[in-house]
């Protein structure tokens, strides 16, 4: 019987299995809605689906999860999840015991730099840094094709990092949900853009108009997104100084806008500390599917 690797990508609103033979080719592709705050459906319709893909398949195989959280590195329970109803449960035992195998469990940021890393934007490259700009905004670190996970379990989450070098129009530095205040994700997920936008023009904007109307040659809309672009910049000339990875994938909502991949390098090469800025920053090979397969990949 030829061995499988399955990924889940358990989302807020979705839950998506895929299942990859060993050359990273995809097989099936499944998805069901996430049971709505209800910790014991969600585990009983991972299972399902885990399972309805073997017997769809003939073939069994490792199951890697995707979470949008982190499992602690002390009571193994669930923590930081977008998804409350994770919190302070033993997701990945609970899933051992109802599909009778071990189970790895990553964060969903993790699992999109993993699959970028192995077969995606950052295929070859040692040091790979993967950037979630969406509702939220955090990140992935893979090293040699390896999610680095920290003592803490948090590495690459960059985006409770404070944003470097605040000038006069990022002032105030805004309240932050974890409780602090000027974080990178109050300036760099996609609400911030639409907040941004609208303190600046007194329109509230979903980024892809602002997008829109700057191409079209809107001063308001330019303005915003070069501010973003600027402190896009700044942020990611801090990991490019820290951990100097070959390529940064950009992932979420946000990773569409193309201008994106042309404006930031020039930013961030004015804070970092060399002389030439060889770093790649690049769009996502597998877009909005990375999450899934990097989950299937940590079985690599």
């Amino acid at each position: 019987m030829k061995h499988l690797r399955f990924g889940v990508d358990l989302g807020g609103s979705k839950i998506e299995i895929i299942a990859l033979n060993l050359d990273g080719q995809e097989l099936l592709r499944r998805r069901v809605a996430t049971p709505q705050g209800n910790y014991q459906a969600t585990v009983l319709a991972i299972r399902d689906l885990v399972l309805g893909a073997e017997i769809e398949l003939g073939q069994s195989g490792s199951v890697g999860i995707g979470i949008p959280g982190a499992e602690s590195l002390v009571t193994g329970l669930i923590k930081n999840a977008n998804s409350t109803c994770l919190i302070g449960q033993p997701l990945r035992l609970d899933l051992q015991n109802a599909l009778q195998r071990d189970i790895r469990l990553a964060n969903d940021a993790n699992c999109f730099s993993l699959s970028e890393a192995i077969d995606g934007s950052g295929r070859g490259a040692p040091i790979v840094f993967g950037v979630i700009l969406g509702t939220g905004v955090g990140g992935g670190i893979v090293v040699d094709g390896k999610v680095l996970t920290g003592a803490n379990a948090i590495a690459g989450e960059w985006g409770h990092n404070p944003l470097p070098l605040p000038e006069p129009s990022d002032l105030p530095l805004p309240p932050c949900y974890c409780g602090r205040s000027g974080c990178i994700e109050t300036y760099l997920c996609g609400p911030a853009l639409s907040r941004d936008h609208q303190q600046a023009s007194g329109e509230l904007l979903e980024p892809g108009e602002i997008d829109r109307r700057a191409s079209l040659g809107d001063a308001a809309s330019e303005a915003t997104l070069q501010r973003y672009e600027m402190r896009l910049g700044r942020a990611l000339a801090g990991v490019i100084n820290l951990l100097d990875p070959q390529v940064i994938v950009l992932g979420g909502g946000l990773s569409k806008l193309q201008r994106l991949y042309r404006n930031v390098p020039k930013y961030c090469g004015q804070h970092v500390f060399s002389d030439v800025f060889y770093n790649k920053i690049l769009p996502p090979a597998h877009g909005d599917s990375s999450g899934v397969r990097g989950a299937a990949w940590l079985w690599n």
